[in-house]
C-alpha cells in the first residue's frame, strides 16, 4: 500500500506552521524569511531566541533541529488529544 502525505484537513495546515515557529522561537532558532510569519514569538526572548537578532534561513538549521522541532510539535499533538480524550477542554 502506497503512502501519501495528502492533507485531509486543509485548516490544519496554517495551525501546524504556526505551531513550527513558535517552537523554533522557544528553542532560539527563530528563521526569517521576508515576510511576517505570524509566528507567536512571546517566549523566544526568555528562551535565548528572538531579540538577540539571530535570525537564520531555514537552509541553515540543521536536521538535528528540526528533528527537535518536529518531536515537539509531536509532542504537543499528542498531549493535546489525550485532553481531548479524556474529556478535558
Amino acid at each position: 500500500m502506497s503512502r501519501s502525505n495528502k492533507v485531509v484537513v486543509p485548516d490544519c495546515k496554517a495551525a501546524l506552521n504556526q505551531m513550527k515557529y513558535e517552537i523554533a522561537a522557544e528553542l532560539g532558532l527563530f528563521a526569517s524569511h521576508g515576510v511576517s510569519t505570524g509566528a507567536d514569538t512571546e517566549f523566544g526572548d526568555e528562551l535565548g531566541g528572538v531579540s538577540g537578532g539571530t535570525h537564520i534561513q531555514w537552509r541553515e538549521v540543521t536536521s538535528r533541529d528540526v528533528g527537535s522541532i518536529g518531536g515537539s510539535i509531536t509532542q504537543r499533538l499528542v498531549a493535546q488529544a489525550e485532553k481531548v480524550l479524556n474529556g478535558y477542554t
